[in-house]
């Protein structure tokens, strides 16, 4: 038991090392841009951040979680799966970049700044090239992290460059250029040095039926509608309220995040080993005494966020941007929420239960876009935060309900009542 938490927390603390830099850059060019430029501006930058975020698991649409499932299972089939694999993301940025354009046009924005969404955005779908899925693959943790630090940190030192220009927009945009350009070189010369040894039969047939349209979709809606559910609230903003109701939700949201980020580092390096586990393992996984771990655990955070709101906006923020800090209690409180439908829906991902976690999380996003559409063009980005947290529980009694009929967690039919007590 020591071994294995000892493994864990190498692999966290591998990734770790570069995602930590990462954010700290990310956030670094968002705090200079808010003490330099104000609160609108920093919704400009919040709404492209957000559409980049959206553009990951549209590009992916179920393909990086199968294809990493199918390298921590048939590592001696990589060429195939990576090549089949890069393929359809290909195609899937392709599809992207009008959907990009026509929701800039769509933003309450002036001219320049809808054209710099775009511009930043479709950049961004250069994520395509990368490589980055097939070292998390591989367990090459490390690798994944530093690896995706190079797009942030290129964007920050082109905004520093650009900091006493009235262009600066456009050295984010070359910036971002540069960092993704630079990644997929970085992850596309570890695989030429590390192609595996292809000494075994090579599932072929299997690893296509696996990757098939009709299979990996329904983990790409899955994921998408989870991705839905969780942060569309800035998005529906950018297109229902005014800048400045963007800026205040982007920075009670980024508070948040930095948590929630932390969090994932877990979730990540425990997804190649949930993905080999047996029915047994995975009911254990599933004991009260680890997901009421996670909710004590993300309570204590939420706690200590909710008790130090003013000065975290205040030092991180500037004052113009405390009236954020009503939003950052509400977001605060789901901290806890979110600590335990993270784990559940990385569990039920390498376990092989997208069309559950599809049903889960399609009902929790619609919630999520109706409760939007009928209060933020009343109440802005209050609405947006209450709505969050509404949405969160109804996503985590989904789960639960799913969890309970799932054959992939009951080895035979007596175990089901004591899979989630």
């Amino acid at each position: 038991m020591k071994t294995s938490l000892r493994a864990l927390a190498r692999k966290i603390f591998d990734i770790g090392s570069g995602e930590v830099l990462s954010r700290l850059c990310s956030v670094a060019t968002l705090l200079f841009l808010a003490h330099r430029f104000g609160v609108v501006f920093v919704g400009v930058y919040a709404l492209a951040q957000g559409l980049i975020q959206y553009s990951y698991p549209f590009i992916d649409f179920g393909l990086r979680h199968v294809g990493v499932r199918l390298l921590a299972k048939y590592p001696q089939a990589g060429q195939e799966i990576v090549q089949q694999v890069q393929r359809r993301r290909l195609l899937m940025a392709g599809v992207l970049l009008p959907l990009l354009a026509l929701y800039a046009a769509s933003v309450k924005l002036p001219l320049q700044s809808k054209l710099f969404l775009f511009a930043f955005t479709a950049v961004g779908s250069l994520y395509a090239v990368s490589l980055d899925w097939a070292a998390w693959g591989k367990e090459r943790f490390r690798l994944a992290g530093f690896g995706k630090a190079v797009s942030p940190i290129s964007v920050l030192a082109a905004v520093l460059l650009g900091r006493n220009s009235d262009q600066v927009l456009w050295f984010l945009v070359v910036g971002n250029f540069a960092g993704y350009v630079l990644q997929a070189a970085i992850f596309r010369r570890w695989w030429r040095g590390h192609l595996p040894e292809q000494e075994q039969d090579i599932p072929v047939e299997l690893i296509r039926e696996s990757l098939a349209w009709r299979r990996t979709s329904v983990m790409g809606l899955a994921w998408f509608c989870n991705m839905a559910f969780a942060s569309i609230d800035m998005l529906m903003l950018g297109l229902m309220a005014d800048p400045r109701q963007v800026g205040l939700y982007s920075a009670a949201y980024r508070v948040i995040n930095q948590v929630l980020y932390a969090y994932y580092f877990l979730t990540v390096a425990l997804y190649p080993q949930l993905a080999r586990q047996n029915q047994t393992q995975r009911v254990r996984m599933l004991r009260p005494r680890i997901l009421v771990s996670l909710v004590a655990l993300g309570s204590v955070i939420a706690g200590l966020v909710t008790l130090a709101r003013r000065p975290l906006i205040a030092v991180l923020f500037g004052n113009e941007f405390l009236p954020a800090t009503l939003l950052l209690i509400l977001l605060a409180w789901a901290v806890p929420l979110d600590f335990l439908t993270s784990y559940l829906t990385s569990a039920y991902i390498a376990w092989g239960m997208e069309r559950k976690m599809l049903l889960c999380t399609l009902i929790a996003a619609a919630s999520n876009i109706v409760l939007n559409l009928i209060w933020i063009p009343a109440y802005g980005a209050k609405a947006a935060a209450v709505n969050t947290l509404i949405s969160y529980v109804i996503f985590l009694l989904s789960l639960a309900v799913a969890g309970r009929s799932a054959r992939e967690l009951a080895p035979d039919a007596e175990r089901v009542p004591e899979m989630i007590a």
